[in-house]
């Protein structure tokens, strides 16, 4: 069909094979798709990533008796996709410095293998297992608290664990208000039980005194024995006893020296296990 145009061009569009009502409706949907915003892409850890100028991090301090210096193990993490909702802290790099160059290479193995694994993404909380299930066969110690730690390669695993709980990446233990409630009478029961115990005791103690002559007593007060009636003799709690009271057992389940006995029944004032249920 021709069209005659009787009038002056001015100019002219390139329509194509669409009608001129099919080009005017299919506007407005291209311009719609293109205000819709761009979903953006979501950053993981992965080993490619390169290293920032500046992280954050914490330093720790263990201080072991099976060394004459102490450890100061550092931990640099990385702050992924920062102020968006998926903002998330991991760890990047790990270093243990330490005046003790006794153990220099297994210290620089150790750090450079747990910064790898690191920085290859992924769940990375499996270090925390393998490293607390590391024994020394010289022993192990206890740290203030009264916690035993198997060894000093232990100890550096619980340090992990404490900062990948920090950051986030593993949720801690937490007792409930109901356990908390029950501890806390366990060791008030636990605790009065043995001020009664220390009462009898110094009573005993000087009613025994009464009885013997100067020359003995005077003796005795040059060396004090065990049951003397001196209080400070009594169900002395060590220096390191931590807040636990003396004369707890280690418990096997925390491996904190908390575990006493109560009414015929094991109970641990650290987690709550018992042994009675």
């Amino acid at each position: 069909m021709t069209i005659r145009i009787n009038k002056k061009i001015k100019g002219y569009q390139v329509l194509g094979n669409e009608t001129p009502a099919a080009a005017t409706t299919a506007t407005p949907a291209s311009a719609g798709q293109a205000a819709e915003p761009v979903a953006a892409e979501i950053i993981q850890m992965h080993e490619k990533l390169e290293r920032p100028e500046i992280l954050i991090g914490a330093t720790y301090k263990i201080k072991s008796p099976l060394f004459e210096h102490a450890l100061y193990v550092t931990i640099n993490d990385i702050v992924l996709n920062a102020g968006t909702e998926f903002e998330m802290r991991r760890p990047f790099e790990i270093f243990i410095n330490s005046k003790n160059m006794d153990h220099f290479q297994w210290i620089v193995a150790l750090t450079r293998i747990m910064s790898a694994v690191f920085r290859k993404g992924g769940d990375v909380t499996f270090l925390v297992e393998e490293l607390k299930a590391v024994f020394d066969p010289r022993g192990g110690y206890f740290k203030a608290g009264g916690v035993y730690m198997p060894s000093i390669v232990a100890e550096l695993g619980n340090i992990i664990e404490a900062h990948l709980t920090m950051i986030g990446l593993l949720k801690g233990a937490e007792l409930s208000d109901a356990q908390k409630q029950l501890i806390a009478e366990k060791r008030a029961a636990y605790e009065r039980k043995g001020a009664k115990k220390n009462s009898e005791i110094s009573t005993a103690g000087e009613m025994g005194g009464a009885m013997v002559d100067d020359d003995a007593s005077s003796q005795s007060s040059l060396t004090p024995k065990p049951g003397s009636g001196d209080p400070d003799d009594v169900l002395e709690a060590p220096a390191d006893a931590g807040a636990f009271p003396p004369g707890a057992m280690m418990c096997g389940k925390c491996n904190t020296q908390a575990l006493v006995l109560l009414d015929g029944c094991q109970t641990c004032l650290n987690c709550g296990y018992s042994k009675c249920g």
